[in-house]
């Protein structure tokens, strides 16, 4: 069986990691997105206050697959 697979951009933040950046992403889409497979991090940005890192932006790429319909 073959499989079809659709791609959207997402940003994901946090004050605490890179990583929790990227669990909150995909945390948030996965209350509306059926049939997440894969992510790919395409950009890291953060946000710099009194010399200091601040925040985390990381731009994800996230794969998902259609559902076919029986038949």
């Amino acid at each position: 069986m073959s499989n079809v697979y659709a791609i959207t951009e997402i940003v994901g933040t946090s004050d605490k990691s890179i990583e929790d950046a990227i669990d909150q992403a995909i945390g948030v889409a996965g209350q509306t997105v059926r049939n997440m497979d894969w992510f790919q991090v395409s950009e890291l940005r953060g946000h710099i206050q009194n010399g200091r890192v601040a925040h985390y932006q990381v731009a994800l790429k996230l794969g998902f697959r259609y559902e076919a319909k029986p038949g």
